[in-house]
């Protein structure tokens, strides 16, 4: 039987958060370089099953309390996934899903970042700044864009707010919210 890697210890529930949402109205002058000695490839999903997200979805954001997909009907779910103005792109990292992005254009001229991450097997090898580049790079290659979007908060990853201003995202709202 494969070995697992050890989970980390389940951090405790928060009792709030702050939600950020961020915008990006010209495409970035540099975008960060892609990492040396890796095998990558980045593969746009055609027509993806509600489980392939699902396995993304929670494999990518199981520390992060990412779970608001789960508690929705399964319709729901794949009539976000299967929408034609939704993408969903893997990157693979030597023949495995170490991350994803998610494109949302259902909204004229903004394109919403909507998912974004590594797997915590990718994590700590230098393919978050050069992952995010790509999405914004694909972003911006979609007709008719105009603004990009996203929103991260404290519960996500400790460097995504910093990775998406680096890269030019300025912030528009914050608010906290209470957790029940």
């Amino acid at each position: 039987m494969p070995s697992r890697e050890p989970r980390p210890e389940p951090r405790p529930e928060p009792k709030s958060y702050t939600v950020t949402w961020l915008e990006m109205a010209t495409p970035p002058a540099r975008l960060p370089p892609r990492p040396a000695d890796q095998d990558l490839a980045l593969i746009e999903a055609a027509d993806p099953p509600v489980a392939y997200f699902l396995y993304l979805y929670t494999t990518v954001g199981r520390d992060w309390y990412w779970d608001d997909w789960h508690n929705r009907p399964e319709a729901e779910v794949a009539a976000f996934v299967g929408d034609p103005q939704v993408t969903l792109t893997t990157l693979l990292v030597e023949g495995w899903p170490g991350g994803f992005f998610m494109l949302d254009t259902r909204q004229a001229g903004v394109c919403d970042l909507a998912y974004f991450g590594l797997v915590p097997q990718a994590i700590g090898r230098g393919l978050g700044a050069w992952l995010l580049g790509e999405a914004v790079a694909a972003a911006w290659a979609r007709p008719g864009v105009s603004r990009l979007s996203v929103n991260t908060c404290t519960l996500d990853h400790p460097r995504a707010l910093g990775n998406y201003r680096r890269l030019g995202f300025e912030p528009v709202r914050v608010r906290t919210i209470a957790r029940p």
